[in-house]
C-alpha cells in the first residue's frame, strides 16, 4: 500500500510539473515581442520605415495572417490575398479584380512587393498617403470586400488567436483598426523582390543572352530622334532605379482629351494639370503581372512595347519626353521589340512567387 501511495504522488507531481510548464509556455507564448524583423533588401538601399511602425517579427507575421484572412470581408469569401496573389508577383491576372458581390472594380490590381522604397502616396491615383491607410481601404470598398471596420474588429476580438497574436504585436490584446493597418503595412513592407535574373546579372552571377544584352541597351540609353540607329526606347527616363519606377504621377498617352475616361490623379488634386496621370508602376515582375496599365488595356509585353514605340496619342498632360517621341516613335524594329522584352522578362523574381515568408499561414 505504501509502495502504491509513493508511486501515486510520483505521477501527480509528474503531471503538475508538465502543467507548471505548460502554463509557463502559454504564458510565455503570449508576451510583448518586439524582436525587429530583418529585412534581406541585397543592393536595395535602405528602406524609410516610418519610425512609429518599425517591422518585427510578430507584427509581420500579424499582417501575414490578416493578409491572407478572409474574415475581412463581408461575407468571408476574399483576403487580401485574393486579389494579390503571389505567383503572380502579388497582382492579379484578371484586368478588373471581382469583389465579394461578383462587381469588378474600376483599375487594375496593382503588386505589392518593394512598397517600402515607395515614398509618393499609394493606389493609382495615391489618394492613400501611407501604406497603412491604403491597407484599410479594400476592406471598405463597396466593389471589393465590403465590410465595415467595426464587423472585422469584432470578429477578430472573438478569436483567441488574434488577441494573442496583437498582444505579441502590440502589447495588448486589444483588437483595433489602426493596429490592423500597422500590421498590415509590416506585412507588405516585409515583401521585397530583388532575386531576379538582373539582379544576379549585376552580381556577376549569371549572363545574358546577346538579347538580353541588346534589351537591356535598349532599356537604359536615351531617346535620339537625330540618330535612329544609335536610339535608345528611354525606357528608364519612367522607370529607374533600383525598382525601376520613379515615385511620380505621369500620363503615359494612352488616350487623347477625347478619349480619357479616368480622369487619374486629378481626382484626388483636383488639379487639371494631373487629369489622366498614375503611379508610375515598378517594372520588377513584369512579366508576371499582366494585363498593363491602369485598365488593363494591354495583355501582353508586345502590345506595351507598341505602345511606346508607335502607340502613344497626345493630350494636353502628356510626359514631355514621351510627347519628344511621338511624332516619330522609338525606331524599335522587330528584332529590337524582341530583345527589350527579353530584357523585361530579366527582372522577374521566381523565389518571390514561392518565398514560404510571403505564402498563407492558414
Amino acid at each position: 500500500m505504501k509502495q502504491i501511495k509513493l508511486i501515486f504522488i510520483a505521477v501527480l507531481m509528474i503531471v503538475l510539473i508538465a502543467n507548471c510548464k505548460r502554463d509557463k509556455k502559454t504564458t510565455d507564448e503570449v508576451k510583448h515581442d518586439e524582436t525587429p524583423y530583418m529585412l534581406d533588401y541585397g543592393i536595395f538601399p535602405p528602406p524609410a520605415i516610418a519610425a512609429d511602425n518599425k517591422l518585427t517579427v510578430q507584427g509581420v507575421k500579424l499582417g501575414r495572417i490578416l493578409f491572407y484572412d478572409k474574415k475581412l470581408s463581408s461575407d468571408l469569401s476574399m483576403a487580401c490575398a485574393s486579389c494579390h496573389l503571389q505567383e503572380f508577383a502579388f497582382a492579379d491576372t484578371a484586368k478588373f479584380s471581382i469583389g465579394v458581390q461578383g462587381k469588378p472594380g474600376g483599375r487594375q490590381t496593382m503588386t505589392v512587393f518593394n512598397m517600402a522604397w515607395h515614398s509618393n502616396e499609394f493606389f493609382w491615383d495615391g489618394r492613400a498617403h501611407l501604406l497603412r491607410d491604403q491597407s484599410l481601404k479594400p476592406i471598405q470598398d463597396k466593389l471589393e470586400m465590403d465590410e465595415t471596420l467595426p464587423n472585422v474588429v469584432a470578429k477578430l476580438q472573438a478569436s483567441q488567436m488574434y488577441r494573442d497574436q496583437f498582444k505579441r504585436a502590440f502589447g495588448t490584446d486589444e483588437i483595433t483598426d489602426t493596429k490592423m493597418s500597422l500590421a498590415l503595412e509590416q506585412f507588405m513592407n516585409s515583401i521585397v523582390s530583388n532575386k531576379s535574373k538582373y539582379d544576379r546579372y549585376l552580381n556577376d552571377t549569371t549572363v545574358f543572352t546577346a538579347s538580353e544584352k541588346r534589351g537591356r541597351r535598349l532599356f537604359f540609353e536615351d531617346y535620339n530622334p537625330f540618330f535612329p540607329n544609335q536610339s535608345g526606347a528611354d525606357c528608364a527616363h519612367c522607370h529607374s532605379g533600383d525598382n525601376f519606377e520613379n515615385d511620380k504621377y505621369m500620363n503615359n498617352g494612352i488616350d487623347d482629351d477625347a478619349g480619357i475616361k479616368d480622369i487619374g490623379r486629378e481626382e484626388v488634386t483636383k488639379k487639371a494639370s494631373d487629369k489622366a496621370k498614375f503611379k508610375v508602376t515598378s517594372l520588377r515582375n513584369i512579366a508576371l503581372t499582366a494585363p498593363y496599365m491602369h485598365d488593363g488595356r494591354f495583355t501582353t509585353l508586345e502590345q506595351v512595347v507598341d505602345h511606346y514605340n508607335s502607340g502613344i496619342k497626345s493630350s494636353a498632360t502628356l510626359d514631355p519626353a514621351l510627347e519628344q517621341t511621338r511624332a516619330k516613335g522609338l525606331f524599335l524594329d522587330a528584332q529590337a521589340k524582341i530583345d527589350l522584352v527579353n530584357f523585361l522578362k530579366t527582372l522577374t523574381d521566381n523565389e518571390l512567387t514561392k518565398n514560404p515568408a510571403f505564402s498563407s499561414p492558414f
